[in-house]
């Protein structure tokens, strides 16, 4: 489900790390900084040694921070079931699905776009991790054989349909960094594949996780996924030089800031806007009232973003992108009721 890496369950891009080509940015690209003259490395800190090393290095290439957005996602769909409860048993399988959808899944599509990054990395950023030695190949090969070994596991235990789910978001990650295909170097497609794993797999995999898939599920995933194409992109703003000298063809590369920026209000406002007209149109008026007003809220931030979105990226990543995901669980908790 992707620092943007693909995502099993996807990102996201709800977060940032840093970006050099070929890698993506944040929840979904990896670091994107054009190759300097003379690029400033940073010392490499002494390898911790022994197995709580191999951990702390294993754990740093599945980059935590872009786990939160396919768990959540997960989350939600679970609760748009209408059959989670404060039961032992439904709380094991929601914890087991949010552990699958977040630190395993995306933890290992992470792994993987390091991995087809490493040729690029080793020249703009050759402190990091596999470039630098630090992690052996061997190393990488087998965090990603047992991430992902875990991740079916578990997505049998919870159903063959979640499984289902998981294939598909495995076969996006994998066109998302591994050649020919390499989606992540066109902003639409990889967006694209890094939005519907965040979002809209994660969502439909936490809703078969309890009951049967609904048409309703079925289309707030969707749009939530739709809106977070726009949300993908708030992260290419500050690689663009990067991005245009690697070849990564990013929606800001392609648009420039001001009209990418607007591309990125628009789609979010648009998702959420037939998220509430769904929602009322299914009779579930206290839901699409709730979303209204995050959207609404939404828009000094929208504002300060277009304006300025390379300085204002993570203000709007606290604020507008926030009150996004709120919006996702209140539509959930709609469906349900």
């Amino acid at each position: 489900m992707a620092a943007r890496g693909a995502m099993i369950f996807g990102a996201p891009r709800f977060n940032s790390l840093p970006r050099i080509e070929p890698s993506m940015s944040d929840t979904h690209k990896g670091s994107s900084l054009a190759p300097a003259p003379t690029p400033a490395t940073p010392p490499l800190a002494s390898p911790v040694p022994g197995l709580r090393g191999t951990l702390s290095r294993s754990i740093t290439l599945m980059k935590p921070v872009t786990w939160f957005a396919p768990a959540w996602a997960f989350l939600c769909g679970a609760v748009a079931s209408g059959a989670l409860s404060w039961q032992l048993e439904p709380i094991s399988r929601l914890a087991l699905g949010i552990l699958m959808a977040g630190p395993i899944l995306c933890g290992m599509s992470q792994v993987v776009n390091d991995y087809c990054d490493r040729d690029v990395d080793a020249i703009n950023e050759p402190y990091r991790l596999i470039p630098s030695g630090q992690v052996s190949l061997r190393h990488v090969h087998i965090l990603a054989l047992i991430l992902t070994w875990l991740g079916a596991s578990i997505a049998f235990i919870l159903g063959g349909q979640v499984a289902l789910f998981v294939g598909l978001g495995l076969i996006a990650a994998l066109a998302y960094s591994l050649k020919p295909v390499r989606a992540k170097r066109n902003g639409w497609i990889g967006n694209a594949l890094v939005a519907i794993s965040y979002e809209g797999l994660a969502w439909m995999a936490g809703h078969v996780a309890f009951a049967p898939l609904t048409t309703q599920s079925v289309a707030i995933a969707l749009l939530y996924s739709f809106g977070a194409h726009g949300i993908m992109t708030v992260n290419d703003f500050k690689s663009m030089k990067g991005d245009a000298v690697m070849g990564i063809r990013s929606i800001p590369v392609q648009y420039g800031k001001v009209a990418a920026a607007r591309m990125v209000v628009t789609i979010m406002g648009l998702a959420q806007i037939g998220v509430i007209v769904l929602l009322v149109a299914w009779g579930h008026p206290i839901a699409a009232g709730v979303v209204f007003l995050l959207l609404a809220a939404q828009s000094v931030p929208n504002v300060r973003f277009i304006r300025d979105p390379e300085h204002n990226e993570v203000f709007f990543n606290a604020t507008a992108i926030m009150l996004y995901v709120w919006g996702m669980l209140a539509a959930a908790i709609g469906l349900a009721s």
